[in-house]
């Protein structure tokens, strides 16, 4: 079976409710910061950004290890340089997914629009310099000044009267928000694009620089051209008839009443079917790839370390043993990657072992696995283990002494209480080793005067207390003058 053919049928196994709520949630992320990112002049970071997603997701799939090694090892970094960059864009998106409130503007028909149309026009004939800011679902206060509040029902001497030369605030902007006037004499950030031909003055600058931070629209009067310009989403549009000031007012507070994509007809609604489309599918094989590539099944080798547990009564394990082993396992890709080697150590339990040369094979059952993984190979295959039995015997402890007494002293009795031990040794080695029961180790530089010291027994591997445990050695030094 190929890759794509075990890829489907993973994806088919897995396929339920939850999948399905989990791939659409995906998706209306995609879509959502997609619909917030085409609106700003990003177009062309956001197309590279889509054409480096799918060469991963192709490269994820097909295998390609070169690819995600620079994926694996820049996509922190690059992670990083993302925020950066798009920090405005990323205010921008959090700024929309937290708002909920809706506009009333929408429902004041379409007097509203007609007051602010013929107003601009006159506006435009007298060449009376003018900006009208209609705020859409993101705020603009981190983006404006505050101005002079006035919360006042548009009419047309109103908007006459404040934006006559003679007025405080006609060189600022008008805010038009839930169908009325809330402030006027507000600055707005200027462009730091060079979109605009030359000969634009700070207005259209300033409309500009708000349509590229967020979603408002904005209406400037020129007062050297006499010309009428709209301003959304970084884009700029000549105004010429007075139908379009009504279509422009009346789009953007249907777009902005709620967080709902706006329904187009004819070829734009099939465009947005189309992006909707391509979010689900971009959620899909992002989806798709990550499981089948946390399931798909690899191999990988393991160094562990041998435990050796439980020996039976009256036996000892001799001679030399292997103190770790290579595990060569298979099983998910998720599951070997997140394995700490500590929990796979080998326990070889010699409880019901007798004396003698014994051959341990390792399999499965001297391991804990996880569950879902297997156990393929192991170097080395098997043990040899030698196994004797225990003999008592009685032994004698010698105190160990380091060092040298100070030079006016010399050294007297050595007296070791208890003077030996019964321990259990393996059989024919004994004799060997005898005497090497010690005690834990007296400095003789720190002694002056005849001392009594506790100490611990030290034995060599293999000899242990016949009555389980080694007793505290007290061990008289007697010194004397020179």
């Amino acid at each position: 079976m190929d890759f794509f053919a075990l890829q489907w049928l993973t994806i088919k196994e897995m396929l339920n409710w939850r999948v399905s709520l989990d791939i659409f949630l995906i998706a209306t992320i995609i879509y959502f910061i997609y619909y917030t990112l085409r609106s700003l002049r990003t177009r062309q970071v956001v197309s590279g950004l889509i054409v480096a997603f799918v060469l991963f997701l192709a490269a994820r799939v097909i295998g390609l290890q070169g690819i995600n090694y620079i994926f694996s090892n820049f996509s922190h970094v690059a992670l990083l340089a993302l925020i950066i960059i798009f920090q405005p864009e990323i205010r921008r998106i959090f700024e929309r997914a937290a708002s909920l409130r809706r506009n009333e503007a929408v429902e004041k028909g379409s007097l509203l629009s007609t007051q602010l149309r013929d107003a601009i026009f006159v506006l435009a004939q007298r060449k009376c310099g003018a900006i009208f800011v209609f705020p859409g679902k993101d705020s603009i206060q981190a983006w404006t000044s505050e101005g002079i509040a006035l919360d006042a029902h548009p009419s047309f001497p109103l908007i006459m009267s404040i934006f006559d030369h003679n007025s405080p605030g006609h060189d600022g902007a008008m805010v038009i928000q839930n169908g009325k006037v809330a402030s006027f004499g507000v600055r707005l950030p200027v462009s730091k694009t060079a979109v605009l031909p030359e000969g634009y003055g700070t207005r259209h600058h300033a409309a500009l620089g708000l349509s590229e931070v967020a979603d408002a629209l904005t209406i400037v009067v020129s007062e050297e051209r006499g010309s009428i310009s709209t301003f959304r989403n970084g884009m700029m549009e000549i105004i010429v008839h007075k139908a379009q000031i009504d279509l422009a007012i009346k789009a953007h507070w249907e777009e902005t009443s709620s967080y709902a994509p706006p329904m187009q007809r004819g070829g734009r609604r099939w465009g947005l079917f189309s992006q909707i489309g391509v979010s689900l599918l971009l959620a899909f094989l992002f989806w798709s790839t990550v499981v089948v590539t946390q399931t798909q099944m690899v191999e990988k080798g393991f160094t562990v370390a041998v435990e050796y547990t439980a020996t039976g009564d009256n036996v000892a394990l001799v001679g030399m043993k292997a103190s770790e082993v290579k595990l060569h396992m298979a099983g998910p890709r998720s599951a070997l990657d997140n394995l700490d080697p500590a929990q796979l150590a080998v326990k070889i339990d010699l409880s019901k072992d007798g004396p003698g040369k014994h051959t341990v094979v390792i399999t499965e059952e001297n391991l804990r696995l996880p569950k879902g993984l297997r156990l393929l190979d192991v170097t080395p295959p098997s043990i040899e283990l030698t196994l004797k039995a225990l003999e008592e015997r009685e032994v004698g402890i010698k105190p160990q002494l380091v060092g040298e007494l100070p030079e006016d002293l010399r050294l007297g009795a050595v007296l070791v209480a208890p003077r030996k031990v019964r321990v259990l040794a393996p059989q024919g080695e004994m004799n060997r080793k005898e005497s090497g029961l010690m005690t834990s180790p007296i400095y003789l530089e720190d002694i002056t005067k005849t001392t009594r010291v506790l100490c611990k027994v030290v034995a060599p591997p293999g000899i242990q207390p016949a009555d389980r445990k080694w007793p505290d050695v007290a061990v008289e030094i007697q010194v004397l003058p020179r």
